[in-house]
């Protein structure tokens, strides 16, 4: 069972997150750090005790934005360990997904911090130490609806219609929807969302991006580059997908 520690400056956050995880039956223990020193001492103590040893711990769940060294500057020091704890991180904010995805995070919850959400965490976290030999908490599993994806903002989860999205980015493991009104992070790459969003007119352009057919406004050639205009922005087309683009638009109703 996995030995947990939580790190975070928010006494009533910290002490909400200890519960949650001391909650799931994969968690054989949990315990929470108020500031990064104070983690950063008790790491130590585990990495000393050695992983089997009665101090040791698996996996950290990691609050970004606290006073002195933050979360992320945690994370990069324990990459230099040997066998550092994997580490979840626990944050308000969607902009460090990216970070954190380079430092080899397990996991990116957004807070308010939801059982079922933390739960997956966990479940993920147990997976890669091969601890996964209790069984999950039951949560309800739904069937995905094809005409929306679920995104994460602030502990609350939204539906955001397909039809909606003009383009994805890749970013790492993670991919950002891009709609009229705003953007979205999502734990999903982007290969996934080509495949299953490929009968429905998204089409890659890049390595790094897709585009729904239907919210290309331009297509660009200039001194032998090629670029779509999608809404206001200009994206590049890499030259292996510049003809398959050019014959779908021309195709298109």
């Amino acid at each position: 069972m996995l030995r947990a520690l939580a790190v975070d400056d928010e006494r009533p956050t910290l002490e909400e997150l200890v519960y949650l995880l001391n909650a799931d039956p994969r968690i054989g223990s949990a315990e929470g750090a108020s500031d990064t020193t104070e983690a950063l001492r008790r790491i130590n103590r585990a990495l000393e005790s050695g992983p089997d040893g009665p101090d040791a711990i698996d996996v950290v769940f990691l609050d970004i934005q606290m006073p002195g060294l933050d979360g992320l500057d945690l994370a990069r020091l324990l990459t230099g360990f040997a066998r550092p704890p994997l580490v979840v991180f626990v944050t308000a904010h969607e902009d460090f997904a990216v970070q954190a995805f380079d430092l080899k995070a397990v996991d990116y919850v957004l807070k308010p911090v939801r059982r079922e959400r933390l739960a997956e965490a966990v479940r993920r976290a147990a997976e890669l130490r091969g601890a996964a030999t209790v069984p999950a908490p039951r949560i309800p599993v739904h069937e995905p609806d094809p005409d929306h994806i679920t995104v994460e903002l602030g502990g609350v989860a939204r539906f955001v219609s397909v039809d909606d999205i003009t383009h994805v980015e890749a970013q790492g493991d993670y991919a950002r929807l891009h709609t009229e009104r705003g953007s979205h992070l999502v734990r999903i790459p982007l290969s996934t969302l080509e495949e299953r969003w490929r009968a429905r007119g998204f089409v890659r352009i890049h390595r790094r991006h897709l585009v729904a057919l239907r919210h290309v406004g331009e297509l660009r050639l200039d001194a032998g580059t090629v670029s779509v205009l999608v809404g206001t922005e200009e994206l590049q087309v890499s030259r292996r997908h510049a003809r398959e683009l050019r014959d779908l638009l021309m195709r298109r109703p």
